[in-house]
């Protein structure tokens, strides 16, 4: 675990509340459904709100792959899901604005998506249905950004939304404690 510890970093308190419902929340206020949490602790799991899905990644050893392969295995038998908008537990300041941005791009042609914060790429991200496959292939911690390298994506502009500053480290946590919540 990179954070270290013996508490999962998606359970780490920030701004009084576990990491990991900072993103839940903004997955669910952006009304896209279903939100599905991936994880791999059951402590992790017993804070998530009851409107999710859980998706258990029983590898998470195997790098972030393994977190979205979890995800797209836990809505593929739903064909009314053409595809996906993945975020990170460890990004307090995305804004569910951001989600709902990524997700019309899908609806402008888009099959591969990727939101911008002053120009630089970063998280949600949108994989169409047709990549499933694919990124049910990859390994390692290359995650759906291999995706956007190998085709190309879509870049969404979400500036004004929030940020994908995420959180690696204790000192990390420090000091997004102490920066002023985007919205």
């Amino acid at each position: 675990m990179r954070f270290g510890g013996p508490t999962p970093k998606p359970l780490s308190v920030f701004r009084g509340r576990p990491l990991v419902a900072h993103a839940v929340n903004a997955a669910l206020d952006s009304g896209l459904t279903p939100v599905v949490v991936v994880v791999s602790d059951d402590n992790v799991e017993a804070v998530l709100a009851s409107a999710i899905r859980v998706a258990r990644n029983e590898t998470p050893e195997l790098g972030i792959s393994s977190s979205l392969h979890a995800a797209l295995r836990a809505v593929e038998a739903d064909a009314d899901i053409d595809g996906v908008v993945v975020g990170l537990a460890d990004q307090p300041f995305v804004g569910a604005d951001a989600y709902r941005r990524v997700a019309r791009a899908y609806d402008h042609g888009a099959r591969l998506a990727v939101a911008t914060y002053g120009g630089r790429r970063a998280n949600p991200v949108l994989v169409a249905r047709e990549h499933w496959r694919e990124a049910l292939e990859l390994t390692g911690d290359g995650g759906a950004r291999v995706l956007l390298r190998r085709h190309g994506a879509v870049e969404v502009p979400c500036d004004g939304t929030g940020d994908a500053t995420d959180i690696d480290t204790p000192e990390d946590l420090a000091v997004l404690e102490r920066r002023p919540m985007e919205k």
